[in-house]
């Protein structure tokens, strides 16, 4: 099965006014969702790490509630997105997303899109705002605080998710590549915005897909659209809109770190014709420069490396290779005979 994403959409074309789903963004009737129960983590469990386990290896993802960000934040940053997605496409446009680059705005199949570094945030909304003003200042006050909040719950996800992999607190601390990735972990943002859809059965807000990164934190408002692919048989699981609740998904370095023990989810977002939908996405990544392998400590006995050490810029050129055929890109990492065993 391949999951390359579908073409962008046509840059002049105003969701809101449409009256129908076009030709240029018609997609094949979304199949109905099955109805098995997404896991719910809540982070304040002492055995939150044995859960996480058990989700990470069956579904790639799961609900994490008990984290502390306040509801009130989350309400701020819904609007805020609203009001980005809002501006004249002149604006927005000013810093699209150009083929090969990591950030920017992009509108695809039925859903627009921005994606910036989270340590940037001021200079990169600039380009939206170059005047600056108060739209600005406040914009960029509730980003900048989104990822204050999000920042501390990931580092702790991260620990739990080392955890869940069998380490104890003093291997993690002691593990030079486990270090290595606590302080070196690297957070991006993207919004996304699913507008309100003529016909909901007709249109895709964006196509299967996994992510690239080691695992991503997702707020999204109380509107159902996110879907997770379920293996043996193959379906569409929706994941339901839980108040105070985040999605946290297993992403392709991560699979690669586990030696493939945590799977990477494949997932994608459904359109309503009721209500708009928005999210934010908090994707943890390694550095460019980083290596990324197998862990030795998080290997069962007897277990070889199945992964080649791949920084996070080489996978996504092999990713680009790989779109629109029937090859994962993971695939193409595969170890075969005679390749050398995980490094530390």
């Amino acid at each position: 099965m391949s999951y390359s994403a579908l073409p962008a959409a046509a840059p002049h074309f105003e969701f809101g006014s449409a009256k129908r789903v076009p030709e240029t963004h018609d997609h094949p009737t979304v199949e109905a969702a099955g109805r098995d129960a997404v896991p719910v983590v809540d982070m304040r469990d002492p055995d939150a790490a044995r859960a996480v386990a058990r989700a990470a290896e069956e579904w790639g993802a799961f609900l994490l509630v008990g984290h502390g960000v306040p509801a009130e934040m989350v309400a701020r940053m819904e609007e805020q997105v609203a009001r980005l997605f809002e501006r004249p496409a002149l604006e927005k446009t000013r810093e699209e997303r150009l083929p090969g680059e990591a950030y920017g705005y992009e509108k695809l199949t039925w859903s627009e899109a921005y994606t910036f570094p989270a340590t940037a945030i001021g200079s990169e909304f600039r380009r939206v705002w170059p005047d600056g003003g108060d739209d600005y200042l406040r914009f960029c006050e509730v980003m900048e605080e989104f990822h204050r909040e999000m920042w501390p719950v990931s580092s702790k996800l991260l620990d739990v998710l080392l955890r869940a992999l069998g380490l104890t607190d003093d291997q993690i601390a002691a593990g030079e590549t486990e270090r290595k990735i606590r302080e070196t972990l690297t957070p991006r943002i993207r919004l996304n915005l699913y507008p309100k859809c003529p016909d909901s059965e007709c249109a895709i807000g964006l196509a299967a897909h996994t992510d690239s990164v080691f695992f991503t934190v997702l707020m999204q408002s109380l509107v159902p659209g996110l879907q997770l692919l379920r293996r043996g048989p193959d379906r569409w699981v929706t994941v339901p809109a839980l108040p105070g609740a985040f999605a946290v998904f297993v992403d392709d370095m991560f699979h690669v770190l586990t030696n493939g023990r945590f799977h990477n989810v494949v997932h994608r977002a459904v359109v309503s014709s009721e209500q708009q939908r928005i999210t934010a996405v908090y994707g943890l990544g390694p550095p460019d420069d980083m290596k990324v392998a197998p862990l030795p400590s998080a290997m069962l006995p007897g277990m070889k490396a199945e992964f080649q050490a791949v920084t996070w810029p080489e996978y996504l050129m092999i990713r680009k290779k790989t779109f629109g055929t029937d090859k994962s890109a993971l695939d193409m990492l595969q170890v075969t005979e005679g390749k050398v065993e995980p490094q530390n």
